[in-house]
């Protein structure tokens, strides 16, 4: 017997239909009401279960509108489920305005966790683990996601990105040139899926495999990428500290040679130094 008046936060499996936990499926069988972000995929999930449970959608184009009336239907003492395409509901998905609404309003959010690309990429990525952060997935444009992994680069732990087909050869081109080529990775591709693979080595090696073949574009991917060595770091180093150093330089010098001399401070190469001024300058 479910609860009333509570919203349930329900993992769904990221690939084989399978890996949905014995009160996952239960919690949806008895709530009132599944939100979903994707009615017409989400509907092939809970016919292979049995679950008849209602289907409405919520996703990123209605959630705003659709608050007040979740809000609504749980006060009136109902449950609600929330659901996602895969996975964990809110991790790169639409439902945190709705949780947050719940909170404020007093209402009960219960997690019923279950599959997540993110923590099943870092299982088997054989990098370390007890410390990550996960960065979404990066920007579409070339000069964004430049700018956007070049403070990246400098963290000394892990981090985990989603990208899609369209966009992973550019994206593993741009770790390539960022990152360098001999930073180690592991992408997950159709992770549980019938086509899954897992790849692992420097970025260069990675970078040349997915070219190489056009199977190795198709489906969903995750990309875990190795954090820089400790010793690759000038103590005390941080994107804040480079930004600073690189204002003071940029005052008095040219942008190369202001570049240049950062690059030298830190220990870093001089093209990353060079787009992190660029960046700073607006250009």
């Amino acid at each position: 017997m479910l609860s009333e008046q509570v919203l349930y936060i329900v993992a769904t499996p990221i690939g084989h239909r399978d890996d949905i936990s014995a009160r996952a499926v239960d919690v949806l069988r008895n709530v009132d009401r599944i939100y979903a972000e994707d009615t017409r995929h989400s509907l092939t999930l809970l016919r292979h279960q049995g679950i008849e449970t209602r289907i409405w959608a919520l996703h990123e184009h209605n959630e705003e509108s659709q608050i007040d009336v979740v809000l609504e239907h749980l006060r009136d003492g109902h449950s609600a489920a929330l659901i996602s395409d895969a996975g964990t509901p809110l991790i790169s998905d639409p439902g945190y305005r709705l949780v947050r609404a719940c909170q404020q309003a007093g209402i009960k959010v219960s997690p019923v966790p279950g599959a997540c690309a993110l923590t099943a990429a870092l299982s088997v990525s054989g990098l370390p683990t007890d410390r990550f952060q996960f960065v979404g997935f990066a920007p579409h444009k070339r000069s964004a996601r430049i700018a956007w992994l070049q403070p990246l680069e400098m963290l000394e732990h892990t981090q985990v990105l989603y990208e899609s087909p369209h966009r992973i050869v550019d994206c593993l081109h741009d770790i390539v040139e960022v990152y360098g080529p001999e930073r180690e990775l592991s992408v997950g591709r159709e992770l549980t899926k019938k086509f899954e693979t897992l790849l692992y080595g420097s970025a260069a090696q990675i970078l040349s495999i997915v070219v190489a073949d056009a199977n190795q574009q198709r489906g969903e991917f995750v990309i875990v990428i190795a954090g820089r060595p400790a010793s690759d770091k000038a103590d005390g180093e941080s994107v804040v500290e480079l930004d600073r150093t690189l204002r003071v330089l940029l005052e008095h010098l040219p942008v190369k040679s202001a570049a240049k001399a950062a690059a030298d401070l830190f220990s870093i190469n001089k093209r990353t130094a060079y787009d992190r001024a660029l960046l700073l300058q607006g250009k």
